[in-house]
């Protein structure tokens, strides 16, 4: 299942990789010009209306808030006892799934090569990493710092809501608005990471900050999460949107956990989950792991196009990849006068 897409076979960029898929590699077509119904169609139909990261999101926020959340009652004061459990809970859902992720495809090699995009395994060793091996460095910060700033972004919002310093919209009240909600929420995390990402691209914060998370160059499920504290705060802070846009508990819970969550989803290294040689869960992101091996390039995602506008889009190709390494060249160039 190895791609066969291009035709130069001794390309170098194409041999850096086990597996691509089909390229060139296509932003939403809701910003594509002229604005094409059937293709804006299938991208959220893709999205939303197959078993999918999305709907899984939507079902696990409404279990969690009906069967295990603490209410707004109890929220509206600050206590321990709710916190913790807040803090419980989140703490072992990254773990189930990073975990599982990793345990699956990295740790046991269950599907084996199929679907990977590096041909590199994960880095056993090495003094770059905190605690001397790259699952371990990233299981640190993910389970530390990262748990502890998704923890705190969902208590100050729940607080929040329950003293009327955010406002709540109940689906009594507007459930059409609600639902394009859901649909709108991973594209408001889209636009907001790209200028967060970008931001601590930054050489000052680059060197002091994001090169945590750039110590992985080929990435794993627990790689999603691992960042500096600061960088987790600027990460999880797309989420104070709903202290001017109103919002429902759950739609904070699919907002936090999307974002958490699918940080491990999308850096698992795969394409896809295969069962039976079908692809059943669509996982990793080629267009994510070229920004990981190559830096200066796809610094958002593929819902909102701000890479194509600003130069730094990064379609998967052989051609895209030329004008990468030209871009490298001048600012090389201008940093030698």
């Amino acid at each position: 299942m190895t791609d066969t897409s291009t035709s130069n076979k001794d390309d170098r960029f194409t041999r850096q990789w086990n597996y691509r898929p089909d390229v060139p590699i296509n932003t939403s077509p809701l910003f594509q010009w002229p604005l094409n119904p059937i293709g804006v169609a299938r991208w959220f139909g893709a999205r939303w209306f197959v078993f999918g990261e999305n709907l899984i999101l939507v079902a696990l926020a409404s279990l969690i808030w009906f069967y295990f959340h603490p209410t707004l009652e109890q929220t509206e004061t600050l206590e321990i006892s709710w916190i913790t459990k807040i803090y419980a809970g989140n703490f072992l859902l990254i773990a189930i799934v990073a975990g599982g992720l990793h345990f699956f495809f990295h740790s046991r090699k269950f599907q084996g090569n199929e679907l990977k995009f590096d041909p590199r395994e994960i880095v056993s060793k090495g003094r770059m990493f905190t605690l001397g091996s790259q699952l371990k460095d990233n299981m640190f910060w993910t389970l530390t710092s990262g748990v502890f700033f998704w923890t705190a972004f969902e208590v100050l919002m729940f607080w929040a809501m329950a003293n009327g310093f955010a406002p709540i919209l109940w689906w009594a009240e507007n459930p059409v608005w609600l639902v394009a909600m859901f649909v709108l929420t991973p594209m408001w995390i889209s636009f907001h990471f790209y200028w967060i990402h970008r931001l601590i691209h930054c050489p000052p914060l680059y060197k002091s900050v994001h090169s945590l998370h750039h110590r992985n160059t080929n990435i794993g499920p627990w790689s999603g999460l691992s960042m500096h504290p600061v960088e987790h705060l600027l990460y999880f802070s797309s989420i104070l949107i709903h202290f001017i846009v109103a919002s429902h508990p759950i739609l904070i819970l699919y907002h936090m956990q999307n974002q958490a969550l699918t940080a491990a989803t999308s850096h698992t290294g795969f394409d896809a989950l295969l069962v039976k040689d079908k692809r059943t869960l669509e996982l990793g992101n080629f267009h994510h792991q070229m920004h990981h091996r190559y830096f200066e390039c796809n610094y958002g995602t593929l819902e909102v196009p701000w890479d194509k506008l600003f130069g730094s889009f990064h379609d998967g190709t052989s051609e895209s990849h030329q004008k990468l390494l030209e871009r490298r060249q001048k600012t090389m160039a201008k940093a030698d006068q």
